[in-house]
């Protein structure tokens, strides 16, 4: 038995059944701004004006930038300074000291002056070993930030990775010969100098190279001294204490100019600056020409 077979029937209207609107027709009129039920939930917070980055919830600007650099810079510059006065603080304890140590060969010291001689020295001690940290810390992250910075501007990046140089900081040895070269490098890629060339260090680093490397051999030599327990041995070492809390205080100061030199090779030349130039005289110049004839509408 054959089953008819199944149609299904679509409909659909004619041409022009629908008018189309012409493409010349006018846009809608302006009836005005949109109109809302209820308050709109977007919109700017309500703050006072800002710069964007001070807006809680936007994206901050990384912190490896000129201005974090200049920031950083001061606060270690700052640290270093007062580092190095704390220095030589402990640097006049400890002459102090010898100088008692002097006198008591003619006879007995008061036990007063003995006592505040022994305090400064201590609290010297103290606080110059917490300010030695804390400069030191700070040191690191601003020749971190510096690094990036540097290599950002000049195109390359440095031949140590930060772990390469944290190890050649804390290694024996190493850490003669690290610092000057790390700080070498930098200079040479602030200055944009080409990656092909060898870092000349300036004079200002020799110096800071040389005092690093006196400052340490100094702690090496007071560190070995202090296991003598002769009267002599005790009295050089004061004066070898003085000697190392110099060279902290050298090393710190001269740390801090070059903190200020390299960060200032990093700043852009700020035009309030820059002084400004003016003609003051001319000589040998022929005279200008002079206008016969004043336009109309010109102003007198």
């Amino acid at each position: 038995m054959l089953r008819p077979m199944r149609v299904d029937w679509v409909a659909s209207p004619p041409p022009g059944a629908y008018e189309h609107r012409s493409p010349s027709a006018k846009p809608p009129a302006y009836v005005g701004p949109p109109k809302y039920p209820v308050p709109p939930r977007w919109g700017f917070p309500l703050l006072a004006w800002r710069w964007p980055t001070a807006v809680p919830g936007t994206f901050d600007s990384p912190a490896d930038s000129v201005d974090g650099v200049r920031k950083l810079a001061r606060t270690a510059s700052n640290a270093l300074w007062l580092l190095g006065a704390v220095a030589l603080w402990a640097f006049g304890s400890e002459v102090w000291r010898y100088a008692l140590v002097l006198l008591s060969q003619y006879g007995a010291l008061s036990s007063g002056v003995v006592g505040t001689s022994d305090a400064m020295v201590v609290s010297s001690s103290v606080v110059m070993f917490v300010g030695s940290l804390v400069a030191l810390v700070l040191s690191l992250l601003w020749l971190r930030r510096a690094r990036n910075v540097a290599a950002l501007a000049a195109g390359y990046a440095p031949s140590r990775t930060d772990q390469q140089v944290m190890i050649g900081l804390l290694v024996p040895g190493m850490n003669l010969l690290v610092p000057g070269s790390t700080l070498a490098e930098l200079e040479h890629a602030v200055l944009h100098r080409d990656v092909t060339e060898r870092p000349r260090p300036s004079r200002i680093l020799l110096v800071w190279w040389g005092t690093w490397v006196a400052s340490a051999l100094l702690f090496v030599i007071t560190f070995g001294w202090s296991f003598r327990d002769s009267v002599q041995a005790k009295a050089d070492g004061v004066l070898l204490h003085a000697l190392a809390d110099l060279a902290i205080a050298a090393v710190a100061v001269i740390t801090a100019l070059v903190v200020r030199r390299i960060t200032t090779l990093l700043l852009p030349v700020d035009s309030a600056s820059v002084r400004l130039m003016r003609v003051l005289e001319v000589r040998d110049a022929p005279e200008p020409p002079l206008r016969s004839v004043r336009a109309s509408g010109s102003p007198r």
